[in-house]
């Protein structure tokens, strides 16, 4: 079963520091059509991220700013 963390750390790269829950995200996948979830976590003390991956593809995002 995916954590609120093992999910951020797919996303991140690295462990978060904290994580919440696993939400579904209210949007179908750009790439395959299939549910997205989200996760909001922390990667940093001063940061706080929402990260959004697909239940069926590689698709990954976040809502950092580029």
């Amino acid at each position: 079963m995916v954590t609120p963390e093992t999910l951020a750390e797919l996303v991140e790269g690295e462990r978060p520091m904290d994580a919440e829950p696993i939400q579904d995200a209210d949007f179908d996948c750009p790439e395959c059509g299939e549910n997205v979830i989200q996760v909001g976590y922390m990667p940093s003390v001063t940061e706080f991220v929402t990260a959004y991956k697909c239940q069926e593809c590689d698709w990954a995002d976040d809502d950092r700013d580029e």
